[in-house]
């Protein structure tokens, strides 16, 4: 399915989520009491999707072009959208009608960010960072 260069790229995807997911879960439990929890959960996303905009721009996809910065990041927003979507029917049905996850918000955000990963990958290296540098073979 993947190529080991894209393999590697998946991984690093992957690690980046990760960071991106403690981000989402730590501003998720700050803004829950001052705005709710479903405003909590789109404003932690886009705060999220920024910080992992940013390391994938650097590390994954190792752009080094500081021109248009915004325009990709309105992209990866854009093409992530569509994660977002599944992110957050997943998060919000989980938050809804799970008492536990309504307390545990994390719960929710590992399944919708589990559910969101691959689409998410695919659009940002189709549409995003399409023209990223690529590595000579090993």
């Amino acid at each position: 399915m993947f190529s080991r260069e894209n393999r590697k790229k998946f991984v690093a995807f992957g690690l980046v989520g990760v960071v991106g997911f403690l981000v989402n879960t730590g501003s998720v439990y700050a803004l829950r009491a001052l705005i709710g929890l479903y405003a909590a959960g789109i404003l932690a996303w886009v705060i999220a999707a920024t910080v992992t905009w940013w390391l994938n721009r650097i590390w994954t996809f190792k752009v080094r072009d500081e021109s248009g910065r915004f325009v990709q990041w309105l992209k990866f927003l854009a093409a992530n959208a569509a994660g977002f979507v599944l992110y957050f029917l997943v998060f919000s049905s989980l938050v809804t009608f799970s008492p536990f996850c309504a307390r545990n918000p994390v719960v929710a955000i590992v399944a919708g960010a589990a559910v969101s990963l691959v689409l998410n990958y695919a659009l940002s290296h189709k549409l995003v960072f399409k023209n990223a540098p690529q590595p000579s073979a090993d």
